[in-house]
């Protein structure tokens, strides 16, 4: 069998190409599904997930992410082959309609093959947490940044047009078994391995008709899903949680963010809590004992962005910011080998865990500049004591913040 085309049949590389792409695409799309109905069941924040569910939730995502990824570049390669082949005429070619059908669904596959993969790569490049995509890729790409906006709008494009990639899937196999099946042609033959040339029909659609009509049903598609409201996170927005109430401080922060730090599954994911509140006393003379002043820190836990596993971590097994709205930093600053350093209880769930963090101080008349880290186990605090595992969720969380205060 030739590895080129001719204008009567495929030759090898084309072949291999259609199947290789057949296989990922089978196989990417029922792992899909399954890893997002288990994924549904961990980000209810009632449940209490046990580990090996996490653990098969999260390989079966990396699984289909990385079979994802491989169809985009496999697609890539290609389109650039057909580009440098003839194309065989279809069978057909002297029924307009139909032929109209087959070559806009033919649009429709080529251009899902790049679309949907990439926009799921892109959506979690954007995002942090949960099922690594396996070696060799990355987790990164070039000018995508960590953005929650631009991992929502990927997410819903990924969601639409997927939809779009598996009812062209649906056609071209309908029309491959009609041709086999009803019309007993070769156009089927054709793709199969071994030489099946057949001749085409004089007459052939107009390939410009066809390409219109696939950008009018990805159009659709999209528009449909901006008159839903998806497209600006309406489908998945939920109340807000009361603001903590303003505190009283002989210092006021003005800004400041409060940050963790965890691995999972090998990755960092990052996030931040919105709202928390500090209550600092604070005087450049310490007295007797070394201590500058206290400081209480309340955070509000269902303020807590972390990326695609923010519900998993509010839930029950974890921060139960139902149940515990609030986590409490409560400390002494203490002067100490020549800097700073606030040791105390911090408080989350109903654990109290005594901690030291050590920080970096700067005042210059009225405005003072503080930053610092601590590590804690998270099993300290009852939070995830069901993941056992450290490769799975790690023990060690690294919380930091930086602030700017007033006197």
């Amino acid at each position: 069998m030739a590895l080129r085309n001719t204008n009567t049949t495929y030759g090898a590389v084309a072949k291999t190409f259609h199947w290789l792409t057949a296989l990922l695409i089978l196989s990417a799309i029922p792992l899909g599904i399954i890893a997002s109905n288990l994924a549904h069941g961990l980000e209810d924040p009632s449940a209490t997930p046990d580990e090996a569910t996490i653990t098969l939730t999260a390989t079966l995502f990396s699984l289909h992410k990385t079979i994802g990824v491989t169809v985009f570049l496999v697609a890539l390669a290609r389109i650039a082959w057909a580009l440098g082949q003839p194309k065989p005429g279809l069978l057909n070619g002297d029924n307009a309609p139909e032929a109209w059908l087959a070559e806009t669904v033919h649009w429709l596959l080529y251009g899902s093959l790049v679309a949907v993969p990439l926009s799921g790569w892109v959506h979690h490049a954007a995002t942090t947490g949960f099922a690594p995509i396996w070696w060799p890729f990355g987790q990164s790409l070039p000018f995508v940044p960590k953005d929650p906006g631009l991992a929502e709008l990927t997410g819903v494009l990924h969601y639409v047009l997927q939809w779009i990639l598996l009812g062209a899937i649906g056609l071209h196999i309908a029309g491959a078994l009609k041709h086999h099946v009803i019309d007993r042609d070769a156009t089927l033959r054709r793709m199969l391995p071994g030489h099946a040339p057949a001749e085409p029909t004089a007459q052939q659609p107009n390939h410009a008709l066809p390409f219109v009509t696939a950008l009018a049903i990805w159009a659709m598609a999209l528009g449909g899903a901006s008159t839903l409201g998806w497209f600006s996170g309406k489908h998945a927005a939920t109340d807000a949680p009361a603001a903590l109430a303003e505190v009283e401080s002989d210092w006021q922060v003005q800004e400041g963010t409060l940050a963790l730090s965890v691995q999972q599954l090998g990755s960092a994911v990052t996030g931040q809590f919105a709202d928390w509140t500090a209550d600092i006393t604070y005087d450049e003379t310490p007295d007797s004992a070394g201590k500058h002043g206290a400081v209480e820190v309340t955070i509000a836990t269902s303020s807590l962005s972390l990326g695609s596993v923010t519900d998993q971590a509010k839930g029950a097994g974890y921060l139960d910011t139902g149940t515990h709205p609030t986590a409490v930093f409560a400390a002494d600053l203490i002067a100490r080998d020549g800097g700073h350093v606030a040791t105390g209880t911090l408080t989350i769930r109903d654990q109290s865990v005594p901690v030291e963090m050590p920080f970096k101080l700067n005042i210059e008349n009225d405005t003072a500049t503080a930053s610092g880290s601590l590590s804690v186990d998270r099993r300290d605090f009852g939070i995830g004591a069901d993941v056992k595992d450290e490769g799975s969720l790690g023990f060690a969380v690294e919380v930091s913040f930086e602030l700017t205060a007033t006197r």
